[in-house]
C-alpha cells in the first residue's frame, strides 16, 4: 500500500467539503441571472463568501473567487502592477523574496520582459526567513518611490518556513507600498488573519487544504487597486469576470471553514508526525540534514506537516524514484515544476551550494497521514539512499 506524503502538492478532499460539493452540484441557475434559479445560486455563492471571509478575518466584500492559487497570484501581481503604473508611471519595480513559488516568479518575469518592470529580490536567511530589516534594505536599494508592489509568501511550499508577514507588511506600509502574500500553503494549516496581517492582497487555493481542485480566492482590501486581467461580465467587483462555479465555491468555503476550525488539534497531530519523521531520519546515520527552520514541537517557524531533507551524495530525482518504487509518494520540490531537471531555486537561495542542493526530498503530511506513513518512510530510506548514492557514483 502506498504511503502518500505529497500533501503540499495536493491533499484529499475533506469529508465535509466532499459532501458540500456533491450537495451543491444539483443547484441550478447562473448566479448572475436575475430569475429565481439565478437568485438561489447567488444566495449560495454569497453564503460561501461570508463563510470563507469569516474563517480568515476578512469581510465578504474582500473575497474574489478564482480558479485557484495561480490565477489569484497572477491577478494580484499583474493587476496591482498595472494599477500602480497607471497611477504613477515611475512605479516599475517589484520587490519579492528569492524563494517565491513560480506562480509569483513567472508573472514577475513576464512583466519584466513586456511591461518595463524590474525586480529586486530580498535574500532570506539560511533558514529561509525574510526579515523586516532585509525587506527595508531591499526597498532602499534603489528608490522606494519606484516600487509598485511587494510580494512575500506566507509559508514556503518546499521548505515550509513561515514568514513574519505582519512585520513585513508594516515595512511596506511605512513606504506606502501595497503588499501581496501568496498564502496557498498557509491557509488551513496555520493561523491566517487577513485583517491582522496588514497585507493588501492574499492568494489561496482549495486543493492544498482539502477543497476541490480548480477553486481559490484572492482576498483584496476594498481600497486595493487591481486592474482586471480578464474581461467579460464584470463579476467579482469587476476584477475577475466569469460565471462563478457555485458548487466549487461552496465546497471551497466549507473546506476553509472546516480546516480553520480544526486547525489547533490537527496542527498538533501533524507536528508530532513531522517531528517523528525528521528525528527518525536524522537518527538513521545517513548524514541527512534538515532544510529550513525547525523547532521541535512548534509550528511557529515551520509548517506542521512539512519535512524537507537533504541527503548528501544523492540526486533528488533518483531518491524520489526509489522511494516511489518502495511505495512512498514524495516530491523533490514544487509539483508545478516536476519533471524539469534543475536544482530548486529555493534551496539555492538559502546559500546551499548546487552540488549539495540536488539531493533534496520533500515529504509533506496532511489530514490523512498516519504513524504508519512515517514508519514506511523510515523503513524505506536506508535502502533508497544507498542505491541513490551508488547510482550517483556510477554516473
Amino acid at each position: 500500500m502506498t504511503a502518500y506524503l505529497d500533501h503540499a502538492a495536493t491533499t484529499p478532499l475533506l469529508p465535509a467539503a466532499r459532501a458540500a460539493l456533491i450537495e451543491a452540484l444539483d443547484v441550478l441557475g447562473n448566479p448572475s441571472a436575475v430569475n429565481a434559479a439565478g437568485r438561489g445560486a447567488r444566495r449560495l455563492v454569497e453564503e460561501s463568501r461570508e463563510r470563507l471571509a469569516g474563517a480568515l478575518g476578512a469581510t465578504p466584500s474582500e473575497v474574489i473567487f478564482t480558479s485557484g492559487g495561480t490565477e489569484a497570484d497572477n491577478l494580484a501581481i499583474k493587476g496591482a502592477y498595472a494599477a500602480r503604473r497607471l497611477a504613477d508611471p515611475a512605479r516599475h519595480r517589484l520587490v519579492l523574496s528569492g524563494i517565491e513559488h513560480h506562480a509569483v516568479l513567472d508573472p514577475v518575469e513576464y512583466l519584466c520582459a513586456s511591461q518595463d518592470a524590474n525586480v529586486t529580490f530580498v535574500e532570506p536567511t539560511p533558514d529561509g526567513v525574510v526579515t523586516a530589516s532585509s525587506l527595508r534594505a531591499a526597498l532602499a536599494q534603489d528608490d522606494p518611490e519606484d516600487v509598485a508592489l511587494v510580494s512575500v509568501m506566507w509559508a514556503n511550499n518546499e521548505i515550509g518556513t513561515i514568514q513574519p508577514i505582519p512585520d513585513l507588511s508594516a515595512v511596506a506600509r511605512e513606504h506606502g507600498i501595497p503588499m501581496h502574500c501568496d498564502a496557498v500553503q498557509a491557509v488551513g494549516h496555520i493561523p491566517v488573519d487577513f485583517a491582522a496581517s496588514g497585507v493588501d492582497l492574499l492568494s489561496l487555493t482549495g486543493h492544498k487544504l482539502g477543497g476541490p481542485v480548480g477553486t481559490g480566492a484572492l482576498l483584496a482590501r476594498r481600497d486595493a487597486q487591481v486592474v482586471p486581467q480578464m474581461h467579460g461580465g464584470g463579476q467579482e467587483r469587476q476584477i475577475r469576470s466569469g460565471t462563478l462555479d457555485v458548487a466549487g465555491t461552496h465546497a471551497l468555503a466549507v473546506a476553509v471553514e472546516t480546516a480553520v476550525h480544526g486547525l489547533d488539534a490537527e496542527a498538533q497531530r501533524l507536528i508530532a508526525l513531522r517531528d517523528n519523521l525528521i528525528g527518525g531520519a536524522l537518527a538513521l546515520g545517513l548524514g541527512i540534514e534538515v532544510t529550513g527552520a525547525w523547532t521541535k514541537g512548534s509550528a511557529a517557524d515551520r509548517l506542521p506537516g512539512n519535512v524537507h531533507l537533504r541527503v548528501p551524495g544523492t540526486d533528488g530525482d533518483s531518491l524520489l524514484f526509489l522511494l516511489d518504487a518502495a511505495g512512498i509518494d514524495a516530491a523533490t520540490g514544487s509539483a508545478c515544476t516536476a519533471g524539469v531537471p534543475r536544482t530548486s531555486h529555493v534551496v539555492l537561495a538559502l546559500g546551499i551550494p548546487e552540488d549539495e542542493a540536488g539531493g533534496a526530498i520533500r515529504l509533506s503530511l496532511g489530514h490523512t497521514s498516519t504513524h504508519a506513513d512515517v514508519d514506511a518512510v523510515l523503513a524505506a530510506l536506508p535502502e533508497a539512499v544507498a542505491r541513490a548514492r551508488r547510482a550517483r557514483g556510477a554516473a
